[in-house]
């Protein structure tokens, strides 16, 4: 090993543990002073092969750290190191992959809606699309379902990472190992040494293909005895027998084009630019995104000033609004319909449950019962505690067990930049929600969407909250059920917390021993484990929150992934020990007094804990 665990590199990187090494390069989890993690990758001169060295600088390192970009993984830090033992080194640090990898959701859901994967593969082509056009052109070579990462900390916007075989268009002998390339993403023309956007953009299709079907393209395998050459003869031979890619399964007609375009065999049949295949994926999308995408591909011919307008005027010659502007008032939501495991998926919180089933579900779902009694339907109920503790999973699972269809909206969803769009959007809201009902309607983070009017808000959020109080009257009666989940509580709208809007209030804590030990068997059920002690790592695991216990078995998933090997209990330890809990003590405090104040009382935390079965 070049470093040790505990080294402190340029007396910035503590080092933390090793993830992957090989005869040149070594891979390592490091932290900065704060104890933020990173991923640091060093290469030894001395055994790095000349084709992977540019002027005596690593290739790798110099695109990354040249690549400044949203969709692209790029470096934080580079510089040289001198070993005694390895002699001298150059090394790069990039944030560390806080997320999830293309390949792990593929794996979990096995192909993806259109919507999804297109705006994935959007964003991949982004991220091409600024490396073909660089001062100094740059092709990534290797982008699979596992170099895409769909990071948790920009909120799912996908990345291209591993630009380990980065390079300038070529002809001829690779200037990088080719044995870890997968070729059934390859272009034919790269088995004959032949590298230029063209290979990009087919394998990238690639990818959209497997996210659209749940396939590989031409549905090749490989055994795990393969050499790359035999890989490589196979992939030839099916693709000569089957022919154009089959696009059965790809509903969408448009979709199926581009995907038939993208990987057509033909070299000059192919998009020959990265611009043109963007073009055609967000035709006829009139969203402000795919508008503003679309404005920095193409150049307006507009030499006259009224040939033509990209974005149009927002109101026709009447003074009536357009239906552009009529779009803007409309809540573009998602339904989940009823169905599921409901509380069985919940550990712990039973006295929660059992409370929630007499009083609220009991009422929602039987309603003769309910007529016969004369009892009210409950309106809603705020979930408020610490982050992390899984309050809109709950919420979901509120709505498997009632059997209801579930929205879940955030506040971007209801975002408008014209005065009253919004007001719009929250009316429609819940006249879909009636539409679909009977309907639970969740609204993560709160506060966002009706915060407290006695404080600084504008005179648009204050017509805001006062559009939402007014739907929230009484909306039982029409249906609709609905879970608000806040970290902030005390940045809520009094107005909104009475009886006849949002009924109850209930504190969701930290998980207890028993639900960290199911979270732990939920999320590492399905992959390649070794036996595992859950009793031991809940333990470990103390004051660790469910997006903590997540990203602990996905950081030790993904080590194991590197080195091919399986989950171990040493691997979960080690990683656990590596990564510090979101809630510290302090901040748990200032829950129990936030707590206490809701509820008006002085009291210990005696509630159910949350967890995942």
């Amino acid at each position: 090993m070049i470093l040790k665990q505990g080294y402190i590199v340029d007396k910035r990187w503590h080092v933390v543990y090793l993830i992957k090494e090989n005869p040149y390069a070594e891979s390592y989890r490091v932290e900065d002073e704060s104890g933020n993690p990173y991923f640091l990758k060093i290469y030894r001169l001395k055994n790095t092969p000349e084709k992977l060295i540019d002027d005596g600088i690593i290739r790798e390192i110099e695109w990354s750290r040249t690549i400044k970009h949203k969709n692209i993984i790029s470096a934080i830090d580079t510089a040289r190191l001198k070993s005694e033992e390895d002699g001298d080194c150059q090394y790069l640090v990039a944030n560390y992959f806080s997320g999830e990898l293309l390949s792990e959701m593929l794996q979990r859901e096995g192909k993806l809606d259109p919507k999804t994967a297109t705006k994935i593969f959007t964003e991949m082509l982004e991220g091409l699309q600024y490396m073909h056009n660089m001062a100094r052109p740059c092709l990534h070579n290797d982008i699979t379902p596992t170099n895409v990462m769909l990071s948790s900390k920009t909120g799912g916007i996908s990345e291209l990472i591993d630009l380990g075989h980065a390079s300038p268009c070529f002809m001829g002998t690779p200037p990088f190992d080719t044995a870890d390339l997968d070729p059934r993403y390859a272009s034919g023309q790269s088995f004959i040494g032949k590298y230029d956007e063209r290979s990009d953009i087919f394998a990238a299709t690639g990818v959209f293909y497997t996210m659209l079907t749940g396939r590989v393209p031409w549905d090749v395998e490989f055994t795990p005895d393969m050499t790359r050459k035999e890989k490589i003869k196979l992939v030839q031979k099916v693709r000569s027998q089957q022919g154009e890619i089959d696009v059965t399964g790809i509903e969408d007609e448009k979709l199926a084009d581009i995907v038939k375009k993208g990987l057509a065999l033909g070299y000059n049949e192919r998009y020959s630019n990265v611009e043109k295949l963007i073009l055609d994926l967000i035709e006829g999308d009139e969203s402000d995104e795919a508008m503003e995408l679309r404005s920095k591909l193409i150049a307006i011919d507009d030499e006259d000033g009224d040939d033509f307008n990209l974005f149009g005027d927002d109101f026709g010659s009447s003074g009536q609004p357009t239906s552009k502007q009529a779009t803007e008032t409309t809540a573009d939501i998602d339904i989940k319909r009823g169905g599921g495991n409901g509380f069985a998926d919940i550990a712990g919180m039973d006295e929660l449950k059992e409370m929630l089933r007499k009083r609220v579900i009991l009422i929602l779902k039987d309603k003769e019962l309910a007529e016969k009694y004369k009892l009210t339907p409950p309106n809603g109920m705020l979930l408020y505690g610490p982050p992390g503790c899984g309050k809109s999973f709950f919420a979901e699972k509120f709505a498997e067990e009632t059997g209801f269809n579930f929205i879940l909206v955030k506040a971007s969803d209801l975002g408008s930049i014209y005065i009253h769009g919004s007001q719009g959007k929250i009316a429609d809201l819940f006249k879909k929600a009636k539409e679909n009902a009977p309907s639970v309607l969740c609204f993560d983070e709160f506060d966002a969407f009706v915060p407290n009017r006695s404080g600084d808000v504008g005179s648009n959020q204050a017509g805001e909250v006062n559009e939402f109080l007014t739907q929230l009257n009484n909306c039982s009666k029409r249906g609709i059920f609905v879970i608000a989940t806040s970290n902030r509580p005390d940045k809520v709208d009094p107005a909104v917390l009475r009886t006849g809007r949002i009924d109850r209030q209930i504190y969701v804590p930290m998980p207890d021993a028993t639900a960290r030990k199911l979270m732990f068997e939920l999320y590492l059920k399905g992959r390649p484990c070794e036996e595992i002690d859950s009793d031991v790592l809940a333990k470990k695991a103390d004051g660790y929150v469910a997006s903590d216990i997540a990203y602990v078995v996905n950081e030790a998933a993904t080590i194991a992934a590197f080195n091919h090997e399986n989950i171990t209990q040493d691997l979960l330890c080690k990683t656990i020990e590596g990564i510090k809990p979101s809630i510290n003590k302090d901040l748990l405090k200032e829950y129990e007094d936030m707590r206490n104040k809701m509820e008006g009382i002085s009291r210990n935390n005696t509630l159910p804990h949350v967890g995942f079965k």
